[in-house]
């Protein structure tokens, strides 16, 4: 496997910086108490006006309100590997962009293709595959537990804990919205548990030759799953074969019911709802590690088409890279 590296930046949040102009003299020694306050907002910055007594007397103090930048943008993975300097003649914003014919496996775009990196929730794919393949009970439920937790990446949920579902609506909205916890119980349910689960996944990698391919987890969440575009390619054509995980990972919106009571979960990749794309089959991803990723089968120009992208930056600019390569497809028509 490609080897990748992995660094972890320290960010320091700037605090709110007061600025105090009293608009009377006041003596700083003295004892005095607020009487009034408000907020003020001006081209300059906001103003917070006090109206404060001082031995008796009314004065208006006025404070400007400073926010200094909050947070530094974690770099990616392929960012410290240099891949943020690749260029490429459509000027994408992923760093590696892999585009082939599902028919004859011609490949029409190429960037940094061979680079195994992390892939987050595009390891969802894999569990998908897995589960179904495995033949398990889809009507069994599952109950989402404290193992379900995202320890590593603090990531919420709106499944709660004891919250049941079929092992069929977990791979739904896993697939569909990405959600978390329905992977990671996906996982955990499966005979020998999440760790024999991993093993599964790692065995179907190799048998489909995803050389550069590694999986820690069900969810995505480690930054320790990596997979390369090529081999990426390799999983979509896999999973495309089963019409369940074709027509859960392209639904725009379900509706489950955990303890009884429904939540109403949506897809994570708009142009799926979106009537000018085709698509057969998707998933989308994002970790700081890994930047955002998507994958895609659609149909262009009466042709099927493979797309990868990993590590974009922005949070559509992965969907405007497939706009760019779909009108580059539509303009150019390179022979298959």
């Amino acid at each position: 496997m490609v080897k990748f590296f992995r660094q972890t930046l320290f960010v320091f949040a700037a605090a709110i910086l007061p600025a105090t102009l009293a608009i009377a003299a006041t003596t700083p020694h003295k004892k005095h108490t607020t009487h009034k306050t408000a907020s003020v907002k001006t081209e300059s910055g906001k103003f917070v006006k006090r109206t404060i007594m001082v031995n008796g007397k009314r004065r208006v103090v006025v404070q400007r309100v400073v926010v200094a930048s909050a947070a530094v943008a974690h770099p990616s993975v392929g960012d410290m590997a240099g891949l943020k300097h690749s260029q490429d003649p459509l000027y994408l914003q992923s760093n590696v962009a892999y585009v082939v014919d599902q028919s004859s496996s011609k490949v029409l775009f190429e960037k940094n293709s061979n680079v195994s990196l992390p892939i987050a929730s595009i390891t969802k794919l894999m569990t998908s595959l897995v589960v179904v393949e495995a033949n398990q009970d889809m009507n069994e439920l599952i109950e989402v537990t404290t193992d379900d937790l995202d320890k590593e990446k603090g990531t919420g949920s709106r499944l709660k804990m004891g919250a049941k579902l079929s092992r069929a609506d977990m791979l739904h909205i896993a697939l569909m919205s990405s959600e978390n916890r329905a992977a990671s119980a996906l996982g955990r349910s499966y005979v020998g548990g999440l760790p024999a689960f991993v093993l599964a996944m790692n065995a179907k990698a190799k048998q489909l030759g995803m050389t550069d391919t590694h999986y820690v987890d069900s969810s995505g969440l480690s930054s320790q799953n990596v997979a390369s575009a090529r081999d990426l390619v390799k999983l979509i054509n896999a999973a495309y074969r089963h019409p369940l995980i074709r027509e859960y990972s392209t639904d725009a919106k379900y509706v489950v019911n955990p303890s009884g009571r429904p939540l109403q979960y949506s897809t994570t990749n708009k142009l799926v709802a979106n009537p000018d794309w085709d698509i057969g089959l998707q998933k989308t991803g994002y970790i700081s590690e890994a930047g955002r990723c998507l994958v895609m089968q659609a149909m262009i120009e009466g042709r099927a088409v493979v797309m990868v992208f990993l590590d974009s930056k922005g949070k559509y600019s992965r969907l405007a890279d497939a706009g760019r390569i779909r009108k580059w497809l539509e303009t150019i028509k390179p022979q298959a």
